[in-house]
């Protein structure tokens, strides 16, 4: 099942040119013209909504405002795209409940690249939801909820950034990540850090794995991975 993508904007030649590009990257793309009948599209369960701001009808701070309310939308990703600068407006639409604030121009692999990171962080790629609370891989239980990490049933003691690194790798075996998109997922987007960062932390993490550190396994000239465990 694709993932969804509702994108709204007033102005008819950017929606169709948006919805080209992000439909070559295989989303589904759910489009609407003003703030009303995007409201109305929400029954179409989107995963990530690419909202503008200055719209008739209803405006995407009273869109996003209203999504935040509506049951089952709390937790859907939504990314401001909008033509209106300006500090005070991007508080005000991440204080809404925006999960991304973009300001147009903006080039379709940037969007692309931006939703791509919010579905990640919101785990929903693919149109469902992959990250479960706990994870088990071989010795290694790693607790969401608890921000826990044990190995053999022992408990070791993860700051914040090495427990979210490694449980980001392990939610995704075999999957090699590059330095850029651990950063990006993990740290942010508003946070400044180097490659380095990701270097130091991955070698903490093996530290800490002990004789079970090649769970991590580095890809040379890539990035790392965690290794599929049956």
């Amino acid at each position: 099942m694709k993932t969804k993508i509702l994108l709204v904007d007033d102005e008819h030649d950017i929606v169709e040119f948006l919805q080209y590009n992000i439909e070559r990257e295989g989303f589904e793309v759910i489009t609407a013209y003003d703030g009303a009948e995007a409201l109305a599209k929400l029954n179409q369960q989107p995963d990530l909504i690419v909202l503008d701001i200055m719209m008739p009808k209803l405006d995407g701070f009273e869109v996003c405002r209203q999504i935040r309310a509506t049951s089952g939308c709390e937790k859907i990703p939504v990314i401001f795209l909008t033509a209106k600068s300006g500090e005070v407006n991007e508080i005000k639409g991440l204080e809404l409940g925006a999960s991304d604030y973009i300001q147009k121009p903006i080039s379709p692999k940037k969007l692309i690249a931006r939703v791509k990171s919010n579905l990640r962080k919101s785990e929903l790629v693919g149109g469902e939801t992959k990250s479960p609370s706990k994870i088990q891989a071989g010795p290694l239980s790693i607790d969401k909820e608890q921000y826990t990490v044990s190995i053999n049933g022992k408990e070791k003691i993860f700051p914040r950034k090495e427990f979210e690194l490694i449980f980001y790798l392990a939610n995704n075996p075999g999957k090699v990540f590059s330095r850029e998109i651990l950063l990006r997922d993990v740290w942010g987007t508003d946070v400044y850090v180097v490659d380095r960062t990701v270097d130091v932390h991955i070698r903490k993490i093996r530290e800490k794995l002990d004789k079970f550190a090649d769970l991590i396994e580095t890809v040379k000239g890539v990035g790392y991975r965690f290794k599929s465990v049956e």
